[in-house]
């Protein structure tokens, strides 16, 4: 073990958080490239785009509660998470450099089934995110201490994530899709591979000293666990809507295509679509990665982290409402994706620290994914349910009422869930 894990070091901490930034970087660049792609590129429509986006989640429902309970007790290539961290890493990078080129790629097979390769493209390349994300969130915990070393494990971990996720949107909207995708391409293999080399996992994983098996801290509280799981699923249907079909949203409300347009003409309104939604996604991640360690948690402690939750899911749930009906330039989507920011700030911290107190803490790759199907199932009901609607609808704005009325049914649910007393 080097010395840096042994005093748990600040540049430990950094390496600690690099693999699930890794996993978020990819994920931020198939968020801001994919739909564009799919359209702009490949011409496919709302609906099959729907089905592509449908493949992923399919995956994942099935890999996150696997990954996580094998990932709790097997050891192999010199780890627990290790292997899945580097298996799905690489393949993710792989899957990356694989996007722009699916029409080259269905060409040179001879499927001469454009949507079925894409399919297997975004397939793989969410399968190999939950793969990896589980471990990545879970390494976190069987390295560090209960308490302030492992508080400030996961804030780094946000913290880390979530600028690299700013990152992401700010290429996207600078340089392009195109570039953006490439450079993750290298970013997301470094950081899977290079912290393999710095931290050392424990060969046993153990409960901490108070957690026995007759002591009912140590018991999964199941009633809690599926109040926070239903909570969390509602967030996540609202931000998953937006994040598909904000792309019918702006081409209707704020980029429109006039009638008789040249090709040349429709490609720069394409190109300009893709920096919208990048610089939209950029304004929502930079007020997602500042506000959990400097604002959320603060509050969190004054009032509690359930309570901090179902006021900042609501704060978004007005922010989507407001973007439905006045959000028609670039310059008012700017400001409210930053007011919706606030309750995505909480969606993707709060909740994983709610949930791990009400989980026997040996079994925490597995509740992981367990609770992670919060988060896939909403992803697949988006791509064939809400895919439907938003097609059959002539008026776009659907995509931010679906978003909040999501986000205000889930800021409801929260407020039935319970604080666990320390």
């Amino acid at each position: 073990m080097l010395n840096i894990q042994k005093k748990t070091s600040n540049l430990f901490y950094a390496i600690l958080a690099l693999p699930a930034t890794a996993m978020g970087f990819a994920l931020s660049v198939q968020i801001s490239a994919l739909s564009w792609i799919l359209v702009t590129q490949f011409g496919l429509d709302l609906h099959e785009m729907g089905f592509v986006w449908a493949a992923g989640p399919i995956a994942g429902l099935i890999a996150q509660p696997i990954v996580g309970f094998i990932s709790d007790k097997v050891w192999f290539f010199g780890g627990r998470r290790r292997p899945f961290i580097l298996i799905g890493g690489t393949t993710a990078a792989l899957m990356l450099l694989a996007l722009p080129n699916i029409g080259i790629i269905n060409d040179s097979l001879s499927i001469e089934n454009l949507i079925a390769v894409a399919m297997i493209v975004a397939l793989t390349l969410d399968l190999s995110i939950n793969v990896s994300f589980n471990p990545t969130r879970s390494i976190i915990a069987d390295v560090t201490a209960d308490g302030n070393p492992r508080t400030k494990g996961y804030t780094w971990m946000q913290t880390i994530s979530g600028s690299f996720g700013v990152l992401a949107y700010a290429i996207g909207a600078y340089w392009g899709n195109y570039f953006l995708i490439y450079f993750g391409v290298g970013l997301v293999f470094l950081f899977t591979v290079v912290p393999s080399f710095f931290i050392e996992e424990p060969r046993t994983l153990s409960k901490s000293e108070d957690e026995t098996i007759e002591d009912s801290s140590s018991k999964t509280d199941l009633t809690a666990f599926l109040k926070i799981s239903f909570a969390n699923a509602f967030s996540w249907l609202g931000v998953q809507t937006m994040f598909v079909f904000i792309i019918a949203f702006i081409t209707q409300k704020i980029n429109i295509t006039p009638d008789g347009a040249s090709p040349e003409m429709i490609e720069a309104i394409n190109l300009k679509t893709g920096q919208i939604i990048s610089v939209s996604f950029l304004i929502l991640n930079a007020v997602g990665a500042l506000l959990p360690a400097f604002v959320l948690e603060p509050i969190a402690e004054k009032i509690g982290r359930v309570k901090t939750q179902m006021i900042s899911v609501a704060i978004m749930s007005v922010g989507y409402f407001s973007i439905a009906f006045f959000g028609f330039s670039e310059l008012i989507l700017y400001v409210l994706m930053g007011v919706a920011g606030i309750g995505w700030a909480a969606i993707v911290s709060l909740p994983f620290a709610i949930m791990s107190e009400v989980v026997d803490k040996s079994r925490m790759g597995f509740y992981m994914g367990m609770f992670n199907l919060s988060i896939v199932i909403p992803q697949l009901l988006v791509s064939l349910a809400v895919g439907i609607i938003v097609m059959s609808t002539d008026n776009k704005n659907i995509v931010f009422l679906i978003s909040g009325v999501s986000l205000a049914i889930s800021a409801l649910l929260w407020m039935i869930v319970k604080e666990k007393k320390a």
